[in-house]
């Protein structure tokens, strides 16, 4: 029976997905796999039996890849399953930028006791009149899961919608309505668009990508929206854009010593995935890839391994083995069954970065000594008998 622990809560919904074939476990020591949300990881000890961790989430900043792969622990996350609840809050966003609408709602709060509210109303809601989205133009810089759901969304309201992203997926690219318009320089987003909102994941090469030099190719009164990474954005720069009036508003879910205290910000607590219904889909999508690959040693969706899928094992056997990524490796793998007079019917390898996986149906059970002359190879990281 695998033992699985909760460094989180973790919506039942997705813990009913569990079988049988599974126990949670109040011990991190004893887990074969975890499933985690916000809980930060980089100073854990990983116990050598620990399979795998599970995001249930699209961002693993709190959990150390490296050290994971090292270990042969896969880590995986779930994209596109809070993609609508993200989707609705950046639309929100634009909607209280456009519209002075928390303005408003203040001013409103603050004269309650008025008798004369309504007709004093009418006379000072032109201090919070603000501007349609339609026919402004959107520039979405990520084409994800999420990048994607919003382009399409802003169509729909009428807004002129350009999209930039580099390495779109075939997926995201046939999601996207025909009249995103797809460019191929980043620029032309900063320079033409009156809405910006970014979607990418905190890697070196964007974090900080909106900072001085981008805001000052924008227009003046630009709308800013970040419900990525904080990192994205050089918040000191952005702090002083909002205080001269280059950028009207900036919209952020990342609250921070900074963005709090920024003029014409609006920050939100980090509400972008918090719906019951994005829970719910992340904790049944990271319980479905947990299982999969405890079983049948399938990964989907691992942040530090390659995608490899070979479906149910109907063999007497499947080895899976998490190695380094250098030449020669799938011959000593043979070799080693060969010796043991093992056949293999079936195999796949496939590698992601410093990493690789290799996984090979046999056609007798796996015995101890094909075992041990694997895992002694110096480029493996852990080997496992899946069936």
């Amino acid at each position: 029976m695998y033992q699985i622990h909760c460094l989180n809560k973790i919506s039942q919904v997705g813990l009913k997905h569990l079988t049988d074939n599974y126990a949670l476990n109040d011990s991190f020591e004893a887990a074969d796999a975890v499933l985690v949300r916000s809980a930060a990881m980089h100073d854990m000890e990983m116990p050598e039996n620990l399979l795998a961790i599970a995001r249930a989430g699209a961002g693993v900043n709190n959990i150390p890849l490296d050290k994971c792969a090292d270990k042969g622990i896969v880590v995986f996350n779930t994209p596109g399953a809070n993609a609508n609840a993200v989707k609705e809050l950046v639309i929100a966003g634009m909607l209280l930028a456009s519209r002075d609408i928390i303005g408003g709602n203040e001013w409103v709060k603050a004269n309650k006791a008025e008798e004369t509210i309504g007709k004093l109303a009418e006379k000072e809601k032109s201090k919070f009149a603000g501007c349609e989205l339609m026919g402004k133009k959107l520039g979405v810089i990520g084409l994800g899961a999420i990048g994607a759901k919003i382009a399409n969304t802003a169509v729909s309201l009428g807004m002129e919608v350009y999209g930039y992203d580099p390495y779109i997926s075939v997926e995201a690219a046939w999601s996207l309505s025909r009249d995103v318009q797809h460019i191929k320089n980043v620029e032309k987003i900063y320079t033409d668009c009156d809405y910006i909102t970014i979607h990418v994941p905190a890697l070196d090469s964007t974090k900080g990508m909106i900072n001085k030099d981008s805001i000052a190719m924008m227009k003046d009164g630009v709308i800013v929206l970040n419900f990525s990474r904080d990192a994205l954005v050089a918040e000191e720069d952005m702090a002083e854009a909002l205080k001269a009036g280059k950028v009207k508003k900036y919209v952020t879910d990342f609250a921070n010593p900074v963005s709090v205290n920024m003029e014409n910000a609006i920050v939100l607590p980090h509400l972008g995935a918090s719906t019951e219904e994005a829970e719910d889909n992340c904790a049944v999508m990271a319980v479905n890839q947990l299982m999969d690959y405890l079983e049948n040693g399938n990964i989907k969706n691992s942040v530090n391994f390659p995608a490899c899928d070979m479906g149910v094992c109907t063999k007497a056997g499947r080895i899976a083995i998490h190695h380094k990524n250098v030449p020669n490796m799938l011959a000593k793998f043979t070799g080693a069954c060969s010796a043991e007079n093992i056949n293999i019917s079936d195999m796949i390898n496939k590698s992601k970065g410093d990493y690789s996986y290799t996984m090979m149906d046999i056609d007798s059970p796996a015995t101890e000594a094909v075992v041990k002359v694997i895992s002694e190879i110096p480029e493996v990281l852990k080997v496992r008998v899946v069936k």
